[in-house]
Formats: structure tokens, sequence, C-alpha cells
């Protein structure tokens, strides 16, 4: 049910990925590529940490590859896991666009979270040194440029199959509007574009840190509906149900947000940005 082209591995819909509609190598994959960006992204934060700590043991040659191998890192995973977890939904369905909207919208949603999290711990008086308030500007700005990134994205992935006239494409779609989730569409759409680019076009509301937490946390719901939408709305009904709407659904949620916030605090504590209180 999690991956429906395992049963056409090897019919004419796989037929356009032969050697990419592999199991092992979903899992290998996914694992390395994981660890990758995982393991640079740590390396980033620890130069940073030895930097700020002693000046005199300043890498900047290791700043500065770490700056030029991690975009391409991101960008390659992220597409990845867009085509393993959602393109591939529909056995046969292909976009040249969806792996650039899909890394978009995950990066427009982390915005949204690292914004909530910085006033948040802004308000909690536990970080370890004076917080500039302008950053908050600068993360407004971020997710007004972001969120016009996105909706190009958006509108760029249905022009290119409605005007192409592309009707086995566009089938995804209709399926996804004829089973109720035009609504739940529309609302994404409000959340990720209209209400950030409507309330970020004043300057006024770019300096005030709890409507800019108010605009990251509408995008963070907005990503959140975008997925379940893309996912849910791309499959048969028979393998998907209301979300939360059972027990195992509420506990697999906690418990995933439960070990997440573990590690978060952890990894900040770990690296002296908020104290041990």
């Amino acid at each position: 049910m999690t991956f429906p082209w395992l049963k056409n591995v090897n019919g004419d819909e796989a037929a356009h990925l032969p050697g990419w509609h592999n199991y092992t190598f979903l899992v290998v994959r996914q694992i390395v590529g994981f660890v990758i960006v995982a393991g640079l992204s740590v390396a980033a934060i620890r130069c940073q940490y030895v930097s700020e700590a002693d000046r005199e043991k300043h890498r900047p040659k290791m700043f500065g590859k770490l700056a030029v191998i991690m975009p391409f890192a991101y960008i390659i995973y992220g597409t990845m896991v867009a085509w393993d977890f959602e393109m591939t939904l529909q056995p046969g369905w292909h976009s040249a666009s969806y792996g650039a909207y899909q890394l978009q919208s995950a990066f427009h949603g982390f915005l949204g979270f690292f914004t909530v999290m910085l006033f948040v711990l802004d308000r909690s008086g536990r970080l370890t040194r004076v917080f500039d308030p302008k950053i908050y500007n600068y993360m407004a700005q971020f997710m007004l440029a972001m969120s016009i990134m996105w909706v190009y994205f958006y509108f760029t992935q249905y022009l290119i199959m409605w005007y192409g006239r592309l009707p086995t494409d566009m089938e995804r779609y209709w399926r996804m509007i004829d089973e109720g989730y035009m609504p739940l569409g529309m609302g994404f759409l409000v959340l990720k574009f209209f209400i950030p680019f409507c309330i970020f076009l004043f300057k006024k509301m770019r300096h005030s840190p709890p409507i800019i937490m108010m605009v990251g946390s509408c995008i963070i719901l907005g990503t959140w509906i975008e997925r379940y939408v893309w996912v849910s709305g791309s499959v048969p009904s028979q393998f998907y149900h209301i979300p939360l709407s059972n027990t195992f659904d509420i506990a697999v949620t906690v418990g995933i947000m439960a070990v997440s916030a573990l590690a978060l605090s952890w990894a900040l504590m770990h690296w002296w940005l908020i104290r041990h209180d």
C-alpha cells in the first residue's frame, strides 16, 4: 500500500523506470541519502561551533567546501524523496517539475517550522546568547520570497499538463478534485501563499514577531495538508483514511513528535544553544 508500483514492477506501466523500481535499491538509496545529508549538516554545525568557540581554529576552507556541496546534496536527496514517496504513487505517472516542486514545498515548510522554533526559544529565555530581533524581519522576507517561489512551482506543475494536453497526467489532478480534495487544495494554497503574501507585503507586519510566528504556523499547517492531499488523493480510496481518526494514528503521531522534540532539544543543548534548565 505504501509503494503501489511494486505490483507493476515488471509490467508495462513501470517501463519508463525499469531500474529505479527496485525495492532493495529504494531502501539503500533512501538510507544512504539520509546519512549523507545528516552527516553534512552535523559537519556544518560543528564547523560553526568550533569557529565561534575559538577564532584561532576557524576553518574557512571547510565552510567553503560545505557551502558548495550541501545545496547539491539536499537537492538530490529532496527530489529523490519526492520521486519515491509521491511521484510513483500512480504507476506510470511522471512529471519533470514535480521533484523541484516538492523540494521547494518541503523547504518552505522548514522555514515556517524554524521561525516558530526561534520564536518559542526566544520567549522561553533559555537561549545562551542574545537574540537579535532583526532576525525576525529576515525570516519574514525569506518566507515571503519562498512563498512566491512555491506558488510558481505549484502553478507550473498544473500548467504543463493542462496546456500540454496530457490527459494521462491530468488524471491524477482530476481524481483529487472529483474525490473531494478541492477544499483542502484551496486551503493549503491560502495557508502557504495568500496569507504570507498578503501579510508580508506590509513592512510593519514583517517586524512583528507574533505575526511572523503566526504566518510560520500557517505555512507548517499548509505543508502538512498539501502532503496529505498529494498522497491520499493519488491512490485508490481503500488505501487511505481520515488522518488521526483512530488510536493508532494518534499514538504514532504523538510518538514521532515526542522523539523529534527530544532529539531537537538534545542537539540544541549539545551545541550549547540553549541552557540545561
